[in-house]
């Protein structure tokens, strides 16, 4: 179990800390919803959560694989409802991997991502398509 507390420092910010590092992170109301936009959004850190969960998993089965996934490129793209209640819709992202579209860990490591905790603790009215780029040099050369 990991505590996180979090203060409401006011005008809309919040300082959040992790219990274990004491590691901080602050967070602001976003400029569509009163806020400045001056940092994180509550919902943006769902998407941080999405995107690093992806990275993280698929580094961990990497690891284990004896593959190297270093720079790897995650996006994820924040959508939020038009209507009420204010909530998020859709979170679509990238994962652009430098390895080569022909590796042999491809789907092993394409079900990683899309059973990473995050992806499974998210409601399916969230939508979340998820694109897979193999940008590495093919090994057979071609």
């Amino acid at each position: 179990m990991v505590k996180v507390d979090v203060e409401y420092t006011g005008d809309l910010h919040c300082d959040a800390t992790h219990g274990p590092s004491k590691t901080k992170i602050a967070t602001d109301a976003p400029t569509d919803n009163k806020g400045k936009g001056e940092a994180f959004s509550p919902t943006d850190l769902v998407a941080t959560a999405l995107g690093t969960c992806i990275s993280t998993t698929m580094g961990l089965k990497a690891e284990s694989l004896g593959v190297d996934l270093r720079g790897m490129k995650v996006s994820v793209q924040k959508e939020m409802s038009n209507d009420a209640p204010r909530r998020i819709v859709g979170l679509p992202s990238e994962v652009h991997i430098p390895l080569p579209p022909d590796s042999p860990h491809r789907e092993v490591l394409e079900q990683t991502a899309l059973n990473c905790p995050v992806h499974k603790s998210l409601p399916a009215e969230i939508k979340r398509p998820t694109k897979f780029f193999w940008e590495g040099p093919s090994r057979t050369g071609g």
